[in-house]
């Protein structure tokens, strides 16, 4: 992927702040999403975060004097964020309503294996070490829709089931058939995009915002457009310009962890034995996953 939109220096050198910003902010963002909904309904959360840093990227991209997306790449932009933000993080956040934080990012971590999956069908084959990661993940994620927390909240389980497979097939088909503008300039138009899919679903859906919202709220949703989505989905985007692409999705295994963590000791969610046990299968098929894909760039 073409990142000289961002003209940043030093490449190698950023590397490690890069992973720093995806591992921490990404890992983060389950809890501030779930402080978030005390005001902001998932929907009306996730599409004016979307649309605001959308906003701001593009103002960036202006300012700087990159291209703008073709219309073609406006369509891919649409279908990508549709899939990716619309279905997948509006799903994700609404599932936050019933299922703690830690626990959506530990099922959400299945995204790599489903990746794998998608990618079948575009002629993708995984390698030994990425099939085994599948196996032990699917594994992992049987156990863990076992648990108390998610056999209370089956509606949040199949949202979560329909939001892994939208993030997964968007981010399959945003790098083989819906290619998205280069650098910058594509992420903005898919959180426009994107952004505009979740308001129209929550205006279809009757949300209502709390106004004034509550000051934890409002800081909760601020630091998701600034933190989670200008930094974080930057950082990303650098990544997978200067990194390998095992690199660049390690995220994928770190993030459940942070954000267990998180709401365990600062969003005081109960995560029990059996729920951790599973969680760590879960992580553990996904670094099989990595490794294979870290042999199969390397061979």
């Amino acid at each position: 992927m073409n990142t000289a939109a961002l003209s940043l220096p030093r490449p190698r050198s950023l590397l490690v702040p890069a992973l720093l910003a995806c591992y921490l902010v990404w890992g983060s963002t389950y809890l501030a999403i779930k402080l978030a909904l005390a005001s902001f309904p998932p929907f009306f959360q996730m599409g004016t975060r979307f649309l605001c840093a959308g906003a701001l990227l593009f103002g960036w991209v202006a300012l700087r004097g990159g291209a703008w997306p073709t219309a073609r790449q406006w369509a891919h932009a649409a279908g990508v964020g549709s899939l990716m933000l619309g279905l997948g993080m509006g799903l994700t956040a609404r599932a936050e309503q019933h299922v703690g934080s830690g626990l959506v990012a530990a099922f959400i971590a299945v995204v790599p294996m489903l990746v794998c999956l998608w990618g079948l069908l575009f002629g993708q084959r995984p390698g030994r070490l990425e099939a085994a990661g599948m196996a032990v993940g699917l594994a992992g994620v049987l156990l863990l829709v076992r648990g108390a927390s998610f056999a209370a909240s089956p509606q949040a389980l199949a949202g979560l089931a329909v939001a892994t497979l939208a993030w997964a097939l968007g981010s399959v088909l945003s790098t083989t058939r819906w290619p998205l503008a280069p650098g910058a300039a594509g992420f903005a138009s898919e959180m426009l995009c994107g952004g505009t899919v979740l308001v129209a679903l929550s205006l279809v859906l009757g949300e209502q915002p709390q106004w004034p919202p509550q000051p934890l709220a409002a800081a909760a949703w601020l630091y998701l457009v600034v933190a989670g989505s200008l930094v974080a989905f930057s950082a990303y985007l650098y990544l997978l310009g200067h990194a390998s692409p095992a690199v660049a999705t390690s995220y994928a295994f770190v993030n459940p962890v942070i954000a267990l963590v998180l709401g365990v000791t600062l969003g005081a969610e109960a995560v029990s034995p059996a729920e951790w046990g599973a969680c760590a299968v879960v992580l553990g098929g996904v670094m099989l996953i990595v490794r294979g894909r870290q042999g199969r760039e390397g061979a």
